[in-house]
């Protein structure tokens, strides 16, 4: 996979964290995976993982307090 950003060859497995700012307040998730150039640090997540998380911020924003934090993998 090429960087959309800057041209580089080379995106690497990895995980990050993914931050999201709703009406109600913040959401911070751990340890999502994505594809990272190791050029820029441009983040690439693939469908499933985005809508994953789209999931996880509209059950979140509906009963979570000011900020929210947790771990991809346990509400994957």
């Amino acid at each position: 996979m090429k960087c959309a950003s800057c041209r580089n060859d080379e995106m690497i497995k990895t995980t990050t964290t993914y931050f999201s700012s709703t009406p109600t307040g913040y959401i911070i998730i751990e340890n999502v995976p994505c594809q990272k150039c190791p050029q820029c640090g441009e983040e690439v997540f693939s469908v499933s993982v985005m809508e994953r998380i789209d999931d996880i911020i509209s059950h979140i924003t509906t009963s979570a307090s000011k900020v929210c934090i947790m771990e991809y993998s346990s509400a994957a």
